[in-house]
């Protein structure tokens, strides 16, 4: 019997990360899942504007129920991004638990204030947590996981960045654009798989960052955003990510893609599975 392959994700709890995991776990992965959110119910910091603790839909618990149903072998592991050692903890109980990660999706992102203020307004604080969270952990969970997959010859980092990173704002974030602090993160973040891809070059692992579009999740809502902004954006549907991940990390059609700065999932979804 063929092992199954290791994947974790960070930010599994709901969104384009529970989306994913099943789609993973369809494909024949076991997987680690790791978020804030471990039981339906519990409260976090959502907020983008101002400090607001809420609970949202979803949890780990329900995204590995939905992946069990694919025979996947779940390991849940309560961690947040603003907390680099959580989550190496995490990575380590996920190497203890299945003796290799072959794929590590870098999902979650920063949740709280500081992602939306003005330069004027954006406190250093701020800034320092979402580069924690952003950027730092996802170095942090690389050095970690990378190795192995190196060691093997055979493994997929995938990233997921942000189109705001790659344009200028139409407008303030309070207007319907986007802010400085966020969008640079994720610029930060972007430029990893480029130094990644020329320092492990003929590794046979592959290295993406992947560009979801507007993707309307329970954070945005619960932070306001819902009715105006789809007739603004064009949204794109967590599943489409979740095909495009599976493909990156699977398909060795993929490998015509590895000199992408970018994966812009949405038209990359459109090219290969629009029905014809």
């Amino acid at each position: 019997m063929t092992q199954r392959k290791v994947a974790f994700l960070t930010g599994a709890s709901r969104g384009i990360g529970a989306i994913t995991a099943v789609a993973l776990a369809r494909a024949g992965y076991d997987l680690a899942l790791t978020a804030r959110t471990l039981r339906e119910g519990e409260q976090h910091e959502h907020g983008s504007w101002e400090s607001q603790a809420s609970a949202l839909p979803g949890s780990l618990e329900a995204t590995a129920a939905a992946a069990r149903e694919h025979g996947a072998d779940t390991l849940l592991l309560r961690s947040d991004i603003l907390d680099t050692a959580s989550v190496l903890a995490a990575a380590d109980q996920a190497l203890e638990h299945f003796g290799r990660v072959d794929l590590l999706f870098n999902n979650a992102c920063y949740q709280g204030p500081g992602n939306l203020q003005r330069v004027l307004e954006v406190t250093l604080e701020q800034a320092e947590n979402v580069y924690r969270g952003n950027v730092l952990t996802p170095l942090a969970l690389v050095q970690k996981l990378l190795p192995g997959m190196l060691a093997r010859g055979e493994g997929s980092v995938i990233n997921m960045a942000s189109g705001s990173a790659l344009a200028d704002p139409p407008a303030p974030a309070d207007q319907g654009g986007w802010s400085f602090v966020y969008p640079s993160s994720k610029a930060a973040l972007i430029r990893m798989v480029p130094s990644l891809r020329v320092e492990h070059a003929d590794s046979g692992v592959r290295f993406f960052s992947v560009e979801p579009g507007f993707v309307l999740t329970e954070v945005m809502k619960a932070n306001g955003y819902g009715v105006d902004i789809p007739t603004l954006y064009q949204p794109t549907e967590p599943e489409a990510i979740a095909e495009v991940v599976v493909w990156l990390a699977e398909s060795e059609d993929a490998l015509a893609w590895h000199d992408k700065g970018v994966i812009r999932a949405p038209q990359l979804h459109r090219k290969l599975f629009a029905e014809h």
